[in-house]
Protein backbone atom coordinates (compact mmCIF):
# COMPACT_ATOMS: atom_id res chain seq x y z
CA UNK A 1 0.00 0.00 0.00
CA UNK A 2 1.33 3.94 -0.98
CA UNK A 3 2.38 5.33 1.61
CA UNK A 4 3.24 9.29 1.49
CA UNK A 5 5.75 11.02 3.52
CA UNK A 6 6.27 14.76 3.74
CA UNK A 7 9.73 16.57 3.91
CA UNK A 8 10.98 19.77 3.27
CA UNK A 9 13.31 20.05 -0.21
CA UNK A 10 17.02 20.72 -0.06
CA UNK A 11 17.64 20.25 -4.18
CA UNK A 12 15.11 19.88 -6.32
CA UNK A 13 13.77 17.21 -8.45
CA UNK A 14 12.40 13.24 -9.04
CA UNK A 15 13.36 10.16 -8.42
CA UNK A 16 11.95 7.24 -8.83
CA UNK A 17 13.55 3.31 -7.70
CA UNK A 18 14.31 1.44 -5.23
CA UNK A 19 15.21 2.08 -1.49
CA UNK A 20 18.57 1.70 0.25
CA UNK A 21 17.77 1.98 3.97
CA UNK A 22 21.06 3.14 6.00
CA UNK A 23 20.41 2.65 9.09
CA UNK A 24 23.40 3.10 11.94
CA UNK A 25 24.63 0.60 14.00
CA UNK A 26 25.08 1.58 17.55
CA UNK A 27 28.40 0.72 18.92
CA UNK A 28 27.86 -1.44 21.70
CA UNK A 29 31.04 -2.39 23.85
CA UNK A 30 31.40 -4.26 27.11
CA UNK A 31 32.98 -3.50 30.23
CA UNK A 32 36.26 -5.67 30.17
CA UNK A 33 38.94 -6.03 32.37
CA UNK A 34 42.28 -5.86 30.70
CA UNK A 35 45.66 -7.54 31.83
CA UNK A 36 47.87 -5.39 30.51
CA UNK A 37 47.29 -1.56 30.25
CA UNK A 38 50.25 -0.67 28.43
CA UNK A 39 49.58 -3.05 25.53
CA UNK A 40 45.77 -1.81 25.39
CA UNK A 41 47.21 1.88 25.37
CA UNK A 42 49.26 0.91 22.18
CA UNK A 43 46.43 -0.26 20.82
CA UNK A 44 44.51 2.49 20.71
CA UNK A 45 47.98 4.58 19.68
CA UNK A 46 47.33 1.94 16.64
CA UNK A 47 43.66 2.18 16.29
CA UNK A 48 44.70 6.45 16.07
CA UNK A 49 46.62 6.06 13.38
CA UNK A 50 44.76 4.00 11.27
CA UNK A 51 41.85 6.30 11.76
CA UNK A 52 43.88 9.04 10.74
CA UNK A 53 44.68 7.41 7.82
CA UNK A 54 41.16 6.91 7.18
CA UNK A 55 40.36 10.38 7.89
CA UNK A 56 42.99 11.55 5.55
CA UNK A 57 41.38 9.65 2.29
CA UNK A 58 37.89 10.40 3.37
CA UNK A 59 39.47 14.20 3.03
CA UNK A 60 40.80 13.72 -0.27
CA UNK A 61 38.09 11.95 -2.08
CA UNK A 62 35.59 14.73 -0.46
CA UNK A 63 38.01 17.41 -2.00
CA UNK A 64 37.84 15.92 -5.51
CA UNK A 65 34.40 15.42 -5.28
CA UNK A 66 32.39 18.09 -3.38
CA UNK A 67 34.89 20.86 -2.82
CA UNK A 68 37.02 22.06 0.11
CA UNK A 69 34.30 23.36 2.36
CA UNK A 70 32.68 20.28 2.25
CA UNK A 71 36.14 18.24 2.74
CA UNK A 72 37.18 20.46 5.83
CA UNK A 73 35.30 18.33 8.72
CA UNK A 74 37.47 15.45 8.33
CA UNK A 75 40.45 17.93 9.28
CA UNK A 76 38.32 18.87 12.31
CA UNK A 77 38.23 15.28 12.87
CA UNK A 78 41.81 14.37 12.55
CA UNK A 79 42.45 17.08 15.24
CA UNK A 80 39.93 16.05 17.84
CA UNK A 81 41.71 12.56 17.23
CA UNK A 82 44.92 14.46 18.26
CA UNK A 83 43.37 15.89 21.35
CA UNK A 84 45.80 15.32 24.01
CA UNK A 85 43.19 15.55 26.35
CA UNK A 86 40.58 13.25 24.55
CA UNK A 87 43.62 11.14 24.96
CA UNK A 88 44.94 11.32 28.35
CA UNK A 89 41.18 10.72 29.40
CA UNK A 90 41.22 7.45 27.84
CA UNK A 91 44.92 6.78 29.00
CA UNK A 92 43.96 7.27 32.22
CA UNK A 93 40.70 5.12 32.45
CA UNK A 94 43.20 1.81 31.14
CA UNK A 95 45.44 2.19 33.72
CA UNK A 96 43.19 2.97 36.63
CA UNK A 97 40.13 1.01 35.66
CA UNK A 98 42.36 -1.64 34.33
CA UNK A 99 39.63 -2.16 31.64
CA UNK A 100 39.84 -3.00 27.36
CA UNK A 101 40.69 -0.22 24.94
CA UNK A 102 37.43 -0.36 23.40
CA UNK A 103 35.69 0.33 26.70
CA UNK A 104 37.69 3.41 27.72
CA UNK A 105 37.28 4.83 23.97
CA UNK A 106 33.71 4.13 24.25
CA UNK A 107 33.00 5.80 27.53
CA UNK A 108 35.52 8.49 27.11
CA UNK A 109 33.59 9.14 23.63
CA UNK A 110 30.31 9.32 25.35
CA UNK A 111 31.66 11.83 28.07
CA UNK A 112 33.66 14.43 25.93
CA UNK A 113 29.95 14.08 24.04
CA UNK A 114 28.38 15.04 26.83
CA UNK A 115 30.31 17.98 27.82
CA UNK A 116 30.31 19.57 24.39
CA UNK A 117 26.60 18.82 24.24
CA UNK A 118 25.69 20.42 27.44
CA UNK A 119 27.82 23.61 26.40
CA UNK A 120 25.86 27.09 25.68
CA UNK A 121 27.36 27.71 22.43
CA UNK A 122 25.75 26.24 19.38
CA UNK A 123 29.00 25.50 17.34
CA UNK A 124 30.37 23.87 20.81
CA UNK A 125 27.18 21.71 20.89
CA UNK A 126 27.68 20.42 17.06
CA UNK A 127 31.37 19.24 18.15
CA UNK A 128 29.71 16.00 20.31
CA UNK A 129 28.40 14.51 17.06
CA UNK A 130 32.23 14.87 16.13
CA UNK A 131 33.30 13.35 19.25
CA UNK A 132 30.91 10.25 18.79
CA UNK A 133 32.11 9.83 15.25
CA UNK A 134 35.54 9.94 16.09
CA UNK A 135 35.33 7.41 19.17
CA UNK A 136 32.96 4.99 17.12
CA UNK A 137 35.62 5.11 14.42
CA UNK A 138 38.39 4.46 17.28
CA UNK A 139 36.02 1.38 18.44
CA UNK A 140 35.84 0.02 15.57
CA UNK A 141 39.14 -0.35 14.64
CA UNK A 142 40.07 -1.99 17.74
CA UNK A 143 37.76 -4.59 16.94
CA UNK A 144 38.67 -4.83 13.72
CA UNK A 145 35.45 -4.24 12.28
CA UNK A 146 34.84 -2.70 8.62
CA UNK A 147 33.65 1.06 8.64
CA UNK A 148 31.11 2.99 6.76
CA UNK A 149 27.69 1.89 4.99
CA UNK A 150 27.30 0.58 1.66
CA UNK A 151 24.53 1.45 -0.68
CA UNK A 152 24.22 -1.75 -2.39
CA UNK A 153 24.91 -2.82 -5.90
CA UNK A 154 21.97 -0.82 -7.88
CA UNK A 155 21.18 2.94 -8.43
CA UNK A 156 18.76 3.91 -4.93
CA UNK A 157 17.37 6.23 -3.06
CA UNK A 158 18.95 6.70 0.18
CA UNK A 159 17.01 7.07 3.13
CA UNK A 160 18.52 7.78 6.50
CA UNK A 161 17.75 9.16 9.90
CA UNK A 162 20.65 11.42 9.16
CA UNK A 163 23.75 11.08 7.58
CA UNK A 164 27.66 12.25 8.73
CA UNK A 165 30.35 13.59 6.67
CA UNK A 166 31.98 10.57 6.36
CA UNK A 167 29.06 8.45 5.39
CA UNK A 168 27.95 10.36 2.34
CA UNK A 169 31.60 10.73 1.34
CA UNK A 170 31.89 7.26 1.36
CA UNK A 171 28.74 6.05 -0.72
CA UNK A 172 29.24 5.79 -4.36
CA UNK A 173 27.92 8.75 -6.33
CA UNK A 174 27.04 7.14 -9.63
CA UNK A 175 24.37 4.64 -7.65
CA UNK A 176 22.55 7.66 -5.70
CA UNK A 177 19.20 9.02 -7.54
CA UNK A 178 18.36 11.03 -4.58
CA UNK A 179 18.23 11.79 -0.29
CA UNK A 180 16.04 11.70 1.86
CA UNK A 181 16.35 11.94 5.72
CA UNK A 182 14.60 12.19 8.93
CA UNK A 183 16.77 15.04 10.45
CA UNK A 184 19.19 17.25 9.13
CA UNK A 185 19.43 21.10 8.07
CA UNK A 186 19.40 22.61 5.19
CA UNK A 187 23.12 23.43 5.16
CA UNK A 188 23.90 20.03 5.97
CA UNK A 189 26.38 18.22 4.61
CA UNK A 190 23.98 16.08 2.95
CA UNK A 191 22.25 18.83 1.29
CA UNK A 192 25.19 20.35 0.24
CA UNK A 193 26.65 17.15 -1.37
CA UNK A 194 23.28 16.66 -3.35
CA UNK A 195 23.91 20.07 -4.50
CA UNK A 196 26.70 19.15 -5.73
CA UNK A 197 25.49 16.05 -7.21
CA UNK A 198 22.62 18.13 -8.86
CA UNK A 199 20.24 15.22 -7.46
CA UNK A 200 16.84 15.30 -5.58
CA UNK A 201 16.87 15.66 -1.94
CA UNK A 202 14.60 16.08 1.11
CA UNK A 203 14.97 16.27 5.38
CA UNK A 204 13.16 16.73 7.92
CA UNK A 205 10.94 13.36 7.17
CA UNK A 206 9.00 12.56 9.54
CA UNK A 207 8.97 8.49 8.33
CA UNK A 208 9.83 5.45 11.07
CA UNK A 209 12.85 3.84 9.01
CA UNK A 210 11.94 0.32 10.49
CA UNK A 211 8.39 0.07 8.65
CA UNK A 212 10.96 0.88 5.26
CA UNK A 213 12.61 -2.16 3.00
CA UNK A 214 15.68 -2.43 1.09
CA UNK A 215 14.42 -2.11 -2.32
CA UNK A 216 11.33 -1.18 -2.04
CA UNK A 217 9.78 0.94 -4.52
CA UNK A 218 9.53 5.04 -4.10
CA UNK A 219 9.21 7.95 -5.72
CA UNK A 220 10.65 11.10 -4.17
CA UNK A 221 9.55 14.03 -5.84
CA UNK A 222 11.71 17.53 -4.34
CA UNK A 223 9.21 19.75 -6.13
CA UNK A 224 6.43 19.04 -4.04
CA UNK A 225 8.02 17.62 -0.76
CA UNK A 226 6.66 14.17 -1.04
CA UNK A 227 8.00 10.95 -0.52
CA UNK A 228 5.91 7.71 -1.47
CA UNK A 229 6.47 4.06 -1.11
CA UNK A 230 5.27 1.32 -2.50
CA UNK A 231 3.39 3.69 -5.30
CA UNK A 232 0.56 3.13 -7.41
CA UNK A 233 0.82 2.26 -10.93
CA UNK A 234 -0.70 5.74 -11.41
CA UNK A 235 1.69 7.32 -9.03
CA UNK A 236 4.60 5.88 -10.83
CA UNK A 237 3.42 6.88 -14.62
CA UNK A 238 2.49 10.77 -13.03
CA UNK A 239 6.42 10.33 -11.64
CA UNK A 240 7.92 9.19 -14.92
CA UNK A 241 6.47 11.62 -16.82
CA UNK A 242 7.21 14.21 -14.23
CA UNK A 243 11.15 12.79 -14.91
CA UNK A 244 10.09 13.32 -18.98
CA UNK A 245 9.37 16.42 -18.56
CA UNK A 246 12.76 17.37 -16.15
CA UNK A 247 14.83 15.47 -19.10
CA UNK A 248 13.02 17.31 -21.86
CA UNK A 249 14.05 21.03 -19.89
CA UNK A 250 17.22 19.70 -19.31
CA UNK A 251 18.14 19.37 -22.88
CA UNK A 252 16.65 22.46 -23.71
CA UNK A 253 18.95 24.03 -21.97
CA UNK A 254 21.72 22.74 -23.99
CA UNK A 255 20.80 25.29 -26.22
CA UNK A 256 22.40 28.01 -23.92
CA UNK A 257 25.59 26.68 -24.66
CA UNK A 258 27.86 29.45 -26.31
CA UNK A 259 24.75 31.61 -25.92
CA UNK A 260 25.30 34.93 -24.45
CA UNK A 261 24.37 35.88 -21.31
CA UNK A 262 22.48 39.00 -22.13
CA UNK A 263 19.02 40.04 -21.02
CA UNK A 264 15.84 40.78 -23.42
CA UNK A 265 16.60 44.58 -23.31
CA UNK A 266 20.56 44.12 -23.98
CA UNK A 267 21.97 43.99 -20.42
CA UNK A 268 24.96 41.85 -20.63
CA UNK A 269 25.43 39.57 -17.10
CA UNK A 270 28.66 37.86 -16.55
CA UNK A 271 28.28 34.20 -15.39
CA UNK A 272 30.55 32.42 -13.71
CA UNK A 273 31.14 29.46 -11.25
CA UNK A 274 32.13 28.70 -8.12
CA UNK A 275 35.25 26.17 -7.49
CA UNK A 276 37.16 25.25 -4.69
CA UNK A 277 40.21 23.29 -6.52
CA UNK A 278 41.54 22.77 -9.89
CA UNK A 279 39.86 19.63 -10.21
CA UNK A 280 36.39 21.53 -10.25
CA UNK A 281 37.93 22.94 -14.07
CA UNK A 282 36.57 20.21 -16.27
CA UNK A 283 32.67 20.87 -14.72
CA UNK A 284 33.40 24.85 -15.46
CA UNK A 285 34.06 24.06 -18.85
CA UNK A 286 31.71 21.49 -19.03
CA UNK A 287 28.20 23.94 -17.91
CA UNK A 288 29.91 26.42 -20.26
CA UNK A 289 30.96 28.97 -17.31
CA UNK A 290 32.24 32.46 -18.49
CA UNK A 291 35.13 32.56 -15.74
CA UNK A 292 35.70 31.18 -12.31
CA UNK A 293 33.83 33.84 -10.04
CA UNK A 294 35.21 32.21 -6.76
CA UNK A 295 37.91 30.06 -6.66
CA UNK A 296 38.49 29.32 -2.68
CA UNK A 297 42.26 29.21 -2.47
CA UNK A 298 42.14 27.46 1.44
CA UNK A 299 42.21 23.78 -0.12
CA UNK A 300 45.90 24.49 -1.04
CA UNK A 301 46.31 24.93 3.18
CA UNK A 302 43.89 22.02 4.44
CA UNK A 303 45.13 18.84 4.71
CA UNK A 304 48.86 18.98 5.39
CA UNK A 305 50.94 19.83 8.23
CA UNK A 306 52.87 22.79 6.74
CA UNK A 307 51.60 26.07 5.11
CA UNK A 308 51.98 25.54 1.14
CA UNK A 309 54.97 27.10 -0.64
CA UNK A 310 55.51 29.91 -2.92
CA UNK A 311 56.22 27.54 -5.87
CA UNK A 312 53.16 24.93 -4.59
CA UNK A 313 50.72 27.96 -4.83
CA UNK A 314 51.78 29.40 -8.22
CA UNK A 315 51.72 25.92 -9.86
CA UNK A 316 48.29 25.56 -9.20
CA UNK A 317 47.22 28.90 -9.83
CA UNK A 318 48.85 28.89 -13.07
CA UNK A 319 47.70 25.93 -13.96
CA UNK A 320 43.95 26.87 -13.47
CA UNK A 321 44.54 30.35 -15.52
CA UNK A 322 46.01 28.48 -18.55
CA UNK A 323 43.57 25.75 -18.46
CA UNK A 324 41.20 28.60 -18.63
CA UNK A 325 42.77 30.22 -21.29
CA UNK A 326 41.69 33.68 -21.16
CA UNK A 327 38.57 33.79 -19.14
CA UNK A 328 38.25 35.62 -15.94
CA UNK A 329 39.30 33.89 -12.76
CA UNK A 330 38.79 35.25 -9.55
CA UNK A 331 40.60 33.85 -6.76
CA UNK A 332 40.01 34.34 -3.30
CA UNK A 333 42.98 34.94 -0.88
CA UNK A 334 42.93 31.98 2.13
CA UNK A 335 39.68 31.86 3.98
CA UNK A 336 41.24 29.82 6.94
CA UNK A 337 39.17 29.91 10.65
CA UNK A 338 36.00 29.46 11.31
CA UNK A 339 34.80 26.12 10.73
CA UNK A 340 38.09 25.95 8.24
CA UNK A 341 40.87 24.87 11.22
CA UNK A 342 44.20 24.41 9.97
CA UNK A 343 46.64 22.63 12.96
CA UNK A 344 49.78 24.60 11.73
CA UNK A 345 48.42 28.04 11.82
CA UNK A 346 47.91 28.06 15.60
CA UNK A 347 44.96 29.96 15.84
CA UNK A 348 44.42 28.94 18.99
CA UNK A 349 40.20 27.60 20.44
CA UNK A 350 37.45 30.27 20.29
CA UNK A 351 34.11 30.75 22.09
CA UNK A 352 32.65 32.35 18.94
CA UNK A 353 35.01 31.25 15.41
CA UNK A 354 32.58 32.58 12.97
CA UNK A 355 33.46 36.06 14.67
CA UNK A 356 37.02 35.89 15.36
CA UNK A 357 40.21 35.38 13.38
CA UNK A 358 39.41 34.14 10.42
CA UNK A 359 40.26 35.16 6.62
CA UNK A 360 41.94 38.66 5.60
CA UNK A 361 42.28 39.27 9.67
CA UNK A 362 44.98 36.39 9.84
CA UNK A 363 46.65 37.68 6.66
CA UNK A 364 46.74 41.25 8.39
CA UNK A 365 48.18 40.00 11.14
CA UNK A 366 50.57 37.15 10.11
CA UNK A 367 51.76 39.17 6.64
CA UNK A 368 54.12 36.62 5.85
CA UNK A 369 51.26 34.33 5.05
CA UNK A 370 49.71 36.63 2.84
CA UNK A 371 53.11 37.60 1.06
CA UNK A 372 53.73 34.10 0.31
CA UNK A 373 50.16 33.96 -1.44
CA UNK A 374 50.25 37.42 -3.01
CA UNK A 375 54.10 36.38 -5.10
CA UNK A 376 52.27 33.52 -6.08
CA UNK A 377 49.27 35.02 -7.19
CA UNK A 378 51.26 37.85 -9.13
CA UNK A 379 53.27 35.72 -10.68
CA UNK A 380 50.32 34.09 -11.79
CA UNK A 381 48.38 36.52 -13.66
CA UNK A 382 50.83 36.94 -16.34
CA UNK A 383 49.68 33.35 -17.36
CA UNK A 384 45.88 34.48 -17.75
CA UNK A 385 42.96 37.13 -16.47
CA UNK A 386 43.30 37.15 -13.13
CA UNK A 387 41.69 38.73 -10.73
CA UNK A 388 42.25 38.66 -6.64
CA UNK A 389 39.29 39.09 -3.97
CA UNK A 390 40.06 39.85 -0.28
CA UNK A 391 37.37 38.36 2.31
CA UNK A 392 35.62 39.40 5.22
CA UNK A 393 36.67 43.36 5.20
CA UNK A 394 34.59 45.49 7.28
CA UNK A 395 37.06 49.03 6.95
CA UNK A 396 38.48 51.16 5.04
CA UNK A 397 41.88 50.88 6.73
CA UNK A 398 42.10 47.23 6.38
CA UNK A 399 41.71 47.55 2.04
CA UNK A 400 44.61 50.53 2.84
CA UNK A 401 46.54 47.56 4.40
CA UNK A 402 46.27 45.59 1.88
CA UNK A 403 47.58 47.57 -0.50
CA UNK A 404 50.59 48.79 1.45
CA UNK A 405 51.45 45.27 1.66
CA UNK A 406 50.78 44.48 -2.24
CA UNK A 407 52.91 47.34 -2.97
CA UNK A 408 55.55 45.64 -0.72
CA UNK A 409 55.09 42.67 -3.11
CA UNK A 410 55.53 44.22 -6.35
CA UNK A 411 58.54 46.37 -5.26
CA UNK A 412 60.16 43.05 -4.23
CA UNK A 413 59.03 40.93 -7.08
CA UNK A 414 60.55 43.79 -9.20
CA UNK A 415 63.68 43.92 -7.50
CA UNK A 416 64.56 40.36 -8.18
CA UNK A 417 63.51 40.74 -11.72
CA UNK A 418 60.63 38.19 -11.56
CA UNK A 419 57.99 38.19 -14.08
CA UNK A 420 54.68 39.44 -12.01
CA UNK A 421 51.32 41.50 -13.32
CA UNK A 422 48.69 43.25 -11.11
CA UNK A 423 45.78 42.12 -11.13
CA UNK A 424 42.51 43.63 -10.97
CA UNK A 425 41.76 43.79 -6.77
CA UNK A 426 38.30 43.73 -5.25
CA UNK A 427 36.84 42.93 -1.88
CA UNK A 428 34.28 40.62 -0.68
CA UNK A 429 30.98 42.24 1.15
CA UNK A 430 29.89 39.76 3.38
CA UNK A 431 29.52 41.85 6.66
CA UNK A 432 26.98 44.79 7.47
CA UNK A 433 29.86 46.70 8.21
CA UNK A 434 31.05 46.63 4.28
CA UNK A 435 27.69 47.28 3.40
CA UNK A 436 27.33 50.62 5.09
CA UNK A 437 30.80 52.23 3.91
CA UNK A 438 30.35 50.51 0.65
CA UNK A 439 30.79 53.76 -1.42
CA UNK A 440 33.57 54.49 0.37
CA UNK A 441 34.75 51.11 -0.25
CA UNK A 442 34.07 51.23 -4.00
CA UNK A 443 36.78 54.31 -4.01
CA UNK A 444 39.50 51.95 -2.93
CA UNK A 445 38.73 48.71 -5.16
CA UNK A 446 38.29 47.78 -8.71
CA UNK A 447 35.02 45.27 -7.85
CA UNK A 448 32.96 43.91 -5.02
CA UNK A 449 31.36 40.56 -4.82
CA UNK A 450 28.74 39.42 -2.20
CA UNK A 451 29.24 36.66 -0.41
CA UNK A 452 25.39 36.38 0.61
CA UNK A 453 25.90 32.86 3.23
CA UNK A 454 27.76 34.97 5.49
CA UNK A 455 25.89 38.45 4.79
CA UNK A 456 23.06 36.49 5.80
CA UNK A 457 24.00 35.36 8.87
CA UNK A 458 25.67 37.85 10.54
CA UNK A 459 22.93 40.34 9.50
CA UNK A 460 20.16 38.13 10.98
CA UNK A 461 22.35 36.76 14.03
CA UNK A 462 21.74 33.41 12.74
CA UNK A 463 24.00 30.39 12.38
CA UNK A 464 22.69 28.76 9.53
CA UNK A 465 24.16 25.31 10.44
CA UNK A 466 22.03 25.32 13.27
CA UNK A 467 19.16 23.22 11.89
CA UNK A 468 16.93 24.41 15.37
CA UNK A 469 17.07 28.23 13.30
CA UNK A 470 15.81 26.86 10.27
CA UNK A 471 12.91 28.13 10.70
CA UNK A 472 14.11 31.79 11.35
CA UNK A 473 16.57 31.89 8.45
CA UNK A 474 15.18 33.63 5.87
CA UNK A 475 18.04 34.28 2.74
CA UNK A 476 14.74 36.16 0.86
CA UNK A 477 14.31 39.27 4.19
CA UNK A 478 13.55 42.38 2.85
CA UNK A 479 16.96 44.04 4.82
CA UNK A 480 19.17 41.28 2.33
CA UNK A 481 17.38 42.44 -0.82
CA UNK A 482 18.18 46.57 0.39
CA UNK A 483 21.86 45.58 1.41
CA UNK A 484 22.20 43.93 -1.77
CA UNK A 485 20.91 47.28 -4.24
CA UNK A 486 23.08 49.84 -1.68
CA UNK A 487 26.17 47.67 -2.85
CA UNK A 488 25.31 47.60 -6.33
CA UNK A 489 24.16 51.53 -6.00
CA UNK A 490 27.42 52.48 -4.59
CA UNK A 491 29.69 50.49 -7.06
CA UNK A 492 27.89 51.93 -9.61
CA UNK A 493 28.13 55.44 -8.91
CA UNK A 494 32.14 54.85 -8.81
CA UNK A 495 32.27 53.22 -11.92
CA UNK A 496 33.04 49.83 -10.28
CA UNK A 497 31.29 46.37 -11.25
CA UNK A 498 29.24 44.15 -8.77
CA UNK A 499 28.63 40.35 -8.73
CA UNK A 500 26.85 37.49 -5.79
CA UNK A 501 29.39 34.66 -5.37
CA UNK A 502 26.92 33.88 -2.47
CA UNK A 503 23.84 30.88 -2.61
CA UNK A 504 21.89 33.77 -3.31
CA UNK A 505 23.08 33.65 -6.53
CA UNK A 506 21.69 30.45 -8.07
CA UNK A 507 18.35 31.43 -6.33
CA UNK A 508 15.66 31.73 -9.40
CA UNK A 509 13.26 32.81 -7.74
CA UNK A 510 15.51 36.13 -7.33
CA UNK A 511 17.21 36.45 -10.60
CA UNK A 512 14.71 38.75 -11.36
CA UNK A 513 15.06 41.00 -8.60
CA UNK A 514 19.07 41.06 -9.20
CA UNK A 515 18.32 41.79 -12.59
CA UNK A 516 16.74 44.75 -11.93
CA UNK A 517 18.79 46.37 -9.13
CA UNK A 518 21.46 45.84 -11.70
CA UNK A 519 23.95 43.26 -10.48
CA UNK A 520 26.69 42.48 -13.19
CA UNK A 521 27.39 39.64 -12.30
CA UNK A 522 26.80 35.99 -10.62
CA UNK A 523 28.84 33.13 -9.31
CA UNK A 524 27.03 29.95 -8.88
CA UNK A 525 27.73 26.54 -8.89
CA UNK A 526 28.38 24.58 -12.39
CA UNK A 527 25.73 22.73 -12.51
CA UNK A 528 23.36 26.03 -12.50
CA UNK A 529 24.91 28.10 -14.74
CA UNK A 530 22.41 26.98 -18.20
CA UNK A 531 19.60 26.94 -15.80
CA UNK A 532 20.32 30.82 -14.89
CA UNK A 533 21.22 31.72 -18.62
CA UNK A 534 18.11 30.70 -19.68
CA UNK A 535 15.83 32.76 -16.94
CA UNK A 536 18.65 35.75 -17.45
CA UNK A 537 18.09 35.72 -21.22
CA UNK A 538 14.36 35.78 -21.00
CA UNK A 539 14.57 38.67 -18.81
CA UNK A 540 12.36 41.80 -19.98
CA UNK A 541 11.99 44.18 -17.25
CA UNK A 542 13.30 47.09 -16.01
CA UNK A 543 16.83 46.95 -15.59
CA UNK A 544 19.62 49.96 -14.20
CA UNK A 545 22.10 51.04 -16.61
Amino acid sequence: MAQEYKGKPVFKGIALGPVTVLKKQDVQVKREKAGDPESEIKKVEEAVETSKEQLQHLYEKALSEVGEASAAIFEVHQMMLEDEDYQDAIRNMIRTERVSASYAVAVTGDNFAEMFAAMDDDYMQARAADVKDISNRLVENLNGNSIGMEAGEEASIIVADDLTPSETVQLDKEKILGFVTVHGSSNSHTAILARMMNIPAMIGTEMDLDKLENGMTAVLDAFAGTFITEPTEEQCAAAKEKMQEEEEKEALLQKYKGKETCTKNGKKVHLYANIGNVGDIPSVLENDAEGVGLFRSEFLYLGREDFPTEEEQFHAYRQVLQTMAGKKVIIRTLDIGADKQVDYFGLGEEENPAMGYRAIRICLKQPEIFKTQLRALLRAAVYGNLSVMYPMIISEEEVAKIQKIVKEVENELTKEGVPYQIPEQGIMIETPAAVMVSDELAQMVDFFSIGTNDLTQYTMAIDRQNAKLDDFYNAHHKAIIRMIRMVTENAHKHGKWVGICGELGADLELTDTFMEIGVDELSVAPSMVLKLRKQICEYEGYMLD
